[in-house]
């Protein structure tokens, strides 16, 4: 990362930002701000994150690190910032986070016509380990995605 950016705990102070970039990556079936209060305060499993360049808010990921495996939630990039790294710049932190609290894996859903997280995610040695069928709202199918650590 370079000294414009910084990949720190995402605050409440953060929702607002972050509730953009979840209409923009996740229209179809976002979160809900209430979601991301839960997830922030109250879940003891979750860890939120959010990655900043010049201050603003320009991707986010959330992961459950339960017992030996660590669950990615959800994981987002600003439109304007695809293709210039900071997925990868996520993917690191996620394998470092689970890394840290003795995680034998990590799984993940993804759409299957979200080739480009696929892509990703294999890039970091995730694999298909199975379909959820009908898993969104509009019916689409999910792989489940793992990796071993």
């Amino acid at each position: 990362m370079g000294n414009r950016t910084k990949l720190r705990p995402m605050t409440l102070e953060d929702l607002p930002q972050v509730m953009v970039l979840e209409q923009e990556n996740f229209s179809a079936n976002p979160w809900h701000k209430e979601h991301f209060e839960y997830e922030l305060e109250e879940n003891p499993f979750s860890k939120m994150f959010v990655l900043e360049l010049d201050n603003e808010v320009i991707a986010y990921y959330g992961i459950w690190i339960t017992f030996e495996e660590c669950q990615i939630t959800t994981i987002a990039v600003a439109d304007a910032h695809k293709g210039k790294g900071y997925g990868n710049v996520m993917m690191e932190s996620i394998l470092h986070e689970a890394k840290e609290a003795c995680c034998e894996r990590i799984s993940l859903e993804v759409r299957v016509s979200n080739e480009r997280a696929q892509n990703l995610y294999r890039k970091y040695g995730f694999e298909n380990i199975s379909i959820r069928k009908n898993y969104y709202e509009n019916t689409e199918d999910a792989y489940v995605m793992m990796k071993g650590i």
